[in-house]
This record gives structure tokens, C-alpha cells and sequence, in this order.
């Protein structure tokens, strides 16, 4: 059981900001397999807790939610080999699921995070989201405006068009919302708050306070998965 994350873990990630070549990281194969496996172990633990209250966990493993540290520098000027942080996605299909879920990013010098929402839907699935913003704005308004929910998020944050979208007026009351191409929810995590013996229950209220906003965005996904 490990429900801490081991200070190791965060200093290799931060070295890893400093030293990110393919020969300082042979040299440190060693500390990356053992900083996986204690976030592994961490989340083993999360999903375990998050199948209390909310079913998309049940029959996941940490292993399956994690990202793999290889960028793909194939079509980027940006040709750093690693990813400088370790990211876990759980959401109901897996972590490749175009679902809403919860993402937990651990980096370090102060740069971890959690997240929910839903990242870049296709268009099929942006579609049907953007329909239910404009018929239940009150509802969503009252989940991202809720006192708890901006002490910890703050606003949503996301892409959005620098144009109205297709189909929807500038003066329509959620336009500010229906210009999103992504929607997230973003609480900061200092390394203080990772590496506390509480973190796990950081993390799950955090999760906890983000489930309205998933199963918002959830119900026409799944509309439109009956329709279909």
C-alpha cells in the first residue's frame, strides 16, 4: 500500500527538467523505473478510493492509466526525448478514452497538478457537448461557480475560438463557454502538498469536487453513444 509519493520521485522528475538527453537518462534508468513504480503504486491506491464514487474506476490499475515518459518528437521542433513529468488519465474506457475524467500530473519544482473535464472531443462529441452547455447553462454555471469549485480551479480553462462557432450567435448567453474547444479544470499542487502524508485525500477531494463537472460533460456523450 502507498499512499505517499516518495520525495525520490519529484527530484528525479526535476532533474529530468535539467538533463533531458537520452545518455543522462541510460545513466538514470535505474531511479526512472524506481520513481514509476512508486507513482504506480501511488495510483494503485487512488483507484481504489475513486471506485467509492465513481464507477468509471472499477477495473482499472495504475499501470493502465499511465502515460508513456516517450515524447513522439517526429513532427515537433521541440526535440527533447522525454516528457519532463509523469501524467495518469482515469476515465471510463481508459486512459485513451475521449471521456471526461481525472488526470493527475506529477512534475517537480512545484509543477504538479490535477485536472478534470474534457480534453479536445472530436467533432461529433464537440458537437453534442457544445448543445448541452447552451440548453443547461444555469447547470453548468452552478458547478463552475460554486465557492468550493474556484477556490481550488479558479475559472475553466481551454482553447477557444477567436470566432463565434457554427450554428450559435455571439449574444447567446453561454457564449463564453460554447467558444471552448477543451474544457478543464486545473488545481495546482506544490511539492509540499505531494509529498505530505495526506496527499491521496488531496488528490480525491480534489477528484471528488471535479465529478459534477465529468458528469455533466458525460451525459450527451453518452446520448449520443445511444443514438448511435
Amino acid at each position: 500500500m502507498s499512499t505517499t509519493i516518495n520525495k525520490a520521485t519529484l527530484e528525479f522528475l526535476a532533474d529530468l527538467v535539467e538533463h533531458n538527453t537520452r545518455e543522462w537518462f541510460a545513466e538514470h534508468k535505474k531511479k526512472y523505473e524506481a520513481a514509476r513504480k512508486d507513482y504506480i503504486l501511488f495510483l494503485d491506491e487512488l483507484v481504489k478510493e475513486v471506485q467509492h464514487f465513481d464507477p468509471a474506476a472499477q477495473g482499472q490499475q495504475g499501470k493502465d492509466l499511465v502515460f508513456r515518459i516517450y515524447r513522439d518528437v517526429r513532427f515537433s521542433t521541440d526535440k527533447r526525448p522525454y516528457k519532463d513529468h509523469f501524467g495518469a488519465y482515469l476515465a471510463e474506457g481508459g486512459r485513451k478514452s475521449i471521456n471526461p475524467g481525472y488526470y493527475l500530473h506529477l512534475a517537480g519544482k512545484n509543477k504538479s497538478f490535477l485536472a478534470g473535464g474534457i480534453w479536445y472531443p472530436p467533432a461529433a462529441q464537440l458537437k453534442v457537448v457544445r448543445q448541452e452547455i447552451d440548453y443547461n447553462l444555469n447547470e453548468l454555471k452552478s458547478i463552475i461557480e460554486a465557492e468550493d469549485f474556484v477556490k481550488r480551479f479558479g475559472p475553466l480553462q481551454g482553447e477557444q475560438l477567436k470566432t463565434t462557432p457554427k450554428g450559435y450567435d455571439k449574444d447567446n448567453p453561454a457564449i463564453e463557454y460554447l467558444r471552448f474547444k477543451s474544457w478543464n479544470a486545473i488545481m495546482p499542487l506544490s511539492d509540499k502538498t505531494v509529498l505530505s502524508s495526506d496527499f491521496i485525500d488531496e488528490v480525491l477531494d480534489g477528484f471528488k469536487a471535479l465529478k459534477p463537472l465529468n458528469d455533466f460533460f458525460m451525459q450527451p456523450l453518452q446520448d449520443l453513444e445511444g443514438d448511435s
